[in-house]
């Protein structure tokens, strides 16, 4: 059976595979295995690279001929020139400050960098290349793209879906249970979340080595993800309870870390945006019906039934990805098809590009490249701030949450499953701005990409949606605090029309920014993302503590003001960055260049 497209790194079609000995889904180069691999088509490219090496002269033959090949040589230097600055000035005009396009770095093992002519090299069969994930169909990228998400929704719905159980009416809650004070339950939900932000730290990097890969990385965490869940069910004290909850934030964190490298090993630049809009409308989700899912199982069955939701819905996820889940990673996808290649060629010479990169570092170069990077890059402004603000947003969506049972059970007398519905108000925010951006960046990017060779001359313009959705993160916490304040005068959907502010938010700002840290620092996206998760896990794990505090003593609306206050802090972000981002970036020594006028790189 020939090649038929990515189902063969599935890990059911490598099952497959193994299990039939390799008769059975066959890739097409084990069915015809290229000539230009073999040792003998090696041999004949080699000597037909020697033939074509200029041959040595005699001594009375080089001093013949030198006058003549001076003149020649000449000649074509000068022919060259003027072609080359005739096509320089055809293609000039662009201003991108000497910076790379972005459309050709993706191309990761098959873009157009120099790679030399070595025989050995295994590289794409073309640009064409079914294996590529660039060139897998759309409904089969869609396909891939819906299961990140349904993953990432999965695991993310692990944080708020355990905090529906932690106090309520049902005497079956974590506090009576364990006989705890409410913030010593509330810290399962804080060490959960602050396991997404350690776990990155180890599975971003291990994804990006080729002998691994994306799929491994998820699928062995989510068999653990699963697994964890079992013994926090069965916890028989507050202590086993809160360890459980941080290793399964620990092992369920890949989908978060590398769930946006994922999207980026299969989309390019101009439709790279749809799918993160799609993943990052699962991250919001998980969060936003964990409660509603969590507070009707709690009020029907303890505090134990959310949890056994969280197992049904990554253990149904699980079974999907083992399924249908390809391998996406193209540096992996080369490594096997190395493999492959040297197994049926004999060649034990052949090699990808991944590789001979490192094999030019030392083991410790490669330590410090993969744990040290990401504290190196602590400090850039951009990054400083736009993570600061990211997990700001972050920390005040958790720490706000816990104002809905203080509005919804106690203010207007909802029960914990209705309370858990006012939470649809982010989840139909956040989709209908999806909706919108994904307008916005087909009519106002896409011409911008097609005039660019697919590529965005000016990473800043990512940052225009943001100018808006920074304005709505304190219109919903100001209007919805004040709102709650009063429950015998305010209806309660008032209060939920304010929440859809967040979610409206939330998703552009995590959009536009996410987009402008791949522009922008595309080299080192994997350590940029590591970082933010880090930044963005501290602060959710922390505000929540404080919560019962600042509301008992603030009260809902003087409380919600105060979160409303501080985001109002980061409104000038975006246009910040706007204004000075090009001159921000000619001063790192990380940032893409893309776009600086050539008298800000001088200074």
């Amino acid at each position: 059976m020939p090649y038929s497209g990515a189902f063969q790194s599935t890990v059911l079609g490598q099952a497959i595979r193994i299990l039939s000995g390799g008769r059975l889904l066959k890739y097409h180069d084990e069915e015809n295995v290229p000539e230009r691999y073999t040792k003998e088509g090696i041999a004949r490219r080699s000597g037909a690279e020697n033939r074509e090496k200029p041959r040595r002269f005699e001594p009375g033959e080089l001093e013949r001929s030198s006058s003549e090949e001076t003149v020649v040589d000449a000649d074509r230097e000068e022919s060259r020139g003027q072609e080359g600055d005739k096509a320089s000035k055809q293609k000039g005009g662009k201003g991108n400050g000497g910076g790379k396009d972005r459309a050709t770095e993706q191309e990761g093992e098959g873009g157009e960098k120099e790679k030399g002519n070595d025989p050995n090299l295994v590289d794409w069969y073309g640009e064409d290349d079914p294996e590529n994930p660039y060139n897998w169909s759309t409904p089969y990228k869609s396909f891939v793209a819906f299961q990140m998400a349904l993953l990432t929704f999965s695991v993310y719905i692990g944080s708020s879906i355990y905090s529906s159980g932690i106090q309520g009416p049902n005497p079956d809650s974590v506090t009576q249970h364990f006989d705890v004070s409410v913030t010593t339950a509330l810290v399962g939900l804080t060490v959960f979340v602050a396991g997404y932000g350690v776990g990155p730290m180890i599975w971003s990097p291990l994804s990006d080595f080729p002998a691994v890969g994306r799929l491994p990385v998820y699928v062995v965490t989510l068999v653990i993800f699963v697994g964890l869940q079992f013994p926090t069910i069965y916890a028989n004290n507050i202590h086993t309870l809160l360890a459980m909850r941080f290793f399964a934030g620990f092992f369920g964190s890949p989908c978060l870390a590398i769930g946006g490298a994922t999207m980026g090993d299969m989309f390019r630049p101009k439709h790279l945006a749809y799918a993160i809009g799609v993943w990052g409308c699962g991250a919001v989700c998980g969060p936003v019906i964990g409660p509603l899912l969590g507070g009707f199982t709690y009020q029907a069955k303890g505090w134990t039934w959310p949890l056994w939701v969280l197992v049904w819905l990554s253990g149904g996820c699980l079974v999907l990805i083992v399924l249908f889940f390809p391998e996406t990673s193209g540096k992996t996808i080369l490594h096997r098809r190395m493999k492959r290649l040297q197994k049926s060629t004999g060649n034990p010479n052949l090699k990808t590009q991944a590789e001979i990169d490192g094999t030019e570092k030392s083991g410790g170069a490669i330590a410090k490249e993969i744990l040290w990077r990401p504290f190196v890059l602590f400090f850039e402004p951009i990054l400083l701030v736009y993570n600061i603000y990211l997990a700001l947003i972050y920390g005040l969506l958790y720490i706000w949450f816990e104002s809905f049972p203080l509005i919804f059970q106690e203010g207007h007398g909802y029960n914990p499953g209705e309370s858990g519905l006012a939470f649809l108000g982010i989840f139909v925010g956040a989709w209908l701005s999806c909706g919108c951006f994904c307008i916005y960046v087909h009519k106002c990017l896409g011409p911008i990409f097609d005039a660019n060779n697919g590529t965005l001359p000016d990473p800043e313009i990512r940052l225009k949606p943001a100018t808006i959705a920074a304005v709505c993160i304190p219109i919903a916490l100001f209007g919805s605090g004040w709102a709650g304040q009063y429950p015998d005068k305010v209806n309660a959907f008032v209060v939920i029309m304010f929440t859809g502010f967040f979610g409206v938010g939330a998703f552009i700002l995590f959009q536009c920014i996410f987009a402008y840290f791949g522009d922008v620092y595309y080299a080192e996206i994997g350590s940029v993302l590591t970082l933010n998760d880090l930044f963005r896990s501290s602060y959710g794990a922390g505000f929540p503590l404080f919560a019962g505090a600042l509301f008992s003593h603030l009260g809902i609306g003087g409380g919600s003001s105060l979160l409303g206050g501080i985001a109002c802090l980061f409104i000038p972000a975006p246009y910040l960055f706007i204004r000075y981002g090009k001159q921000f970036r000619a001063r790192s020594k990380y940032a893409s260049k893309i776009g600086i006028p050539q008298e800000l790189l001088r200074k």
